[in-house]
């Protein structure tokens, strides 16, 4: 019997994700990283390889703002769709990265809507 960790089922997840998703210039893989504190969103063109816009919660605009992790979460989305208007991207494919989507990952997704993104 062998014993599976939290993190190698949530890769094991996120492959299975990252199979059946892709993201280019057009419309490109908002990725999500969450940590125990932080959480970090990017923009990816997986054509490229390029990231084409980051945001987290250590910028100093969303580092300021007092609340729980999740309204951070909502912060960071919003932080994230206003970059990502600015270079003109509207339209993105969401990667959840093998996280249940709840909680910050869903605030994450919230506030990038309430900034302007379509899924």
């Amino acid at each position: 019997m062998s014993i599976v960790t939290k993190t190698a089922r949530r890769t094991k997840i996120h492959l299975r994700i990252r199979n059946k998703i892709s993201g280019n210039t057009a419309r490109p893989r908002l990725s999500v990283f969450r940590s125990n504190k932080q959480i970090y969103a990017q923009l990816v063109d997986d054509l490229a390889g390029n990231t084409l816009v980051s945001a987290s919660s250590r910028e100093e605009s969303v580092a300021t703002i007092k609340g729980n992790k999740c309204e951070i979460s909502r912060a960071v989305g919003k932080l994230l769709a206003e970059k990502a208007l600015a270079a003109g991207i509207s339209n993105i494919v969401f990667d959840r990265s093998g996280y249940l989507y709840h909680g910050r990952v869903k605030g994450l997704a919230d506030g990038a809507r309430e900034g302007g993104l379509q899924f």
